[in-house]
């Protein structure tokens, strides 16, 4: 092949680079929108988030007895602003809470489980309830509103507020997020609204380690 021809096939040869570079530059940015390859460090989300993670890393090890089924939060994750509403009617949501933390709490009455650590999470509320930490206890029973109501009055819950879903919505968002596979769903949120952990299941709210762990996640 003679020097000319070489010097002719060359700016082809670049321009079929630079052209087959986009491409693959614009493919990686179409798949990190959708599988978020990366982490997206400069994701607003996260960085609200990074202080619960923090948070979590320093109450792990305090993770254990009757909150061993605790898992800690290992990367940002800011949650729904879920929406319920009060005693009242009234709507309310997650973002009501903002600058609080919160022990998220989800029951229904047909859940023994549920029913079961209700007491505790009431006697939590009474220890610890400020205006820096709330328990959060939303109800969904999906049909006669007045049976939870009933329920916790007649076992004598009297500290908790009275919140209720009975689309059970606030259930579905937290499974978008894979944060609720069963009943009860209790999360701890931070006060931007990020996860610090979650537990499915039932736990023993009113015990010292329990008591322990909330205190140590309140601390500055």
């Amino acid at each position: 092949m003679t020097q000319t021809a070489d010097a002719q096939k060359r700016p082809s040869q670049r321009r079929f680079l630079l052209i087959a570079a986009a491409v693959a530059a614009g493919a990686l940015a179409g798949l990190a929108g959708v599988y978020g390859i990366g982490g997206f460090k400069g994701n607003p989300a996260n960085a609200a988030c990074a202080g619960a993670v923090k948070v979590a890393h320093r109450i792990a090890p305090l993770v254990h007895g009757e909150v061993a089924a605790i898992k800690v939060a290992d990367a940002p994750l800011a949650l729904p602003n879920l929406s319920f509403h009060d005693a009242n009617g009234a709507t309310k949501t997650l973002a009501d809470w903002r600058g609080r933390t919160v022990l998220l709490n989800l029951w229904a009455t047909w859940c023994v489980p549920c029913r079961k650590e209700m007491p505790a999470l009431d006697a939590l509320e009474q220890k610890l309830g400020s205006p820096q930490f709330e328990v959060v206890a939303v109800n969904i029973d999906t049909r006669d509103p007045e049976k939870p109501k009933a329920w916790l009055g007649d076992v004598g819950i009297h500290k908790l507020a009275y919140y209720a879903d009975p689309s059970a919505g606030v259930f579905q968002d937290l499974k978008s997020v894979g944060r609720a596979f069963g009943m009860p769903t209790t999360v701890l949120v931070d006060p931007s609204g990020c996860e610090i952990g979650t537990i499915a299941g039932p736990a023993e709210w009113a015990s010292g380690d329990a008591i322990t762990l909330i205190e140590a996640a309140l601390k500055k």
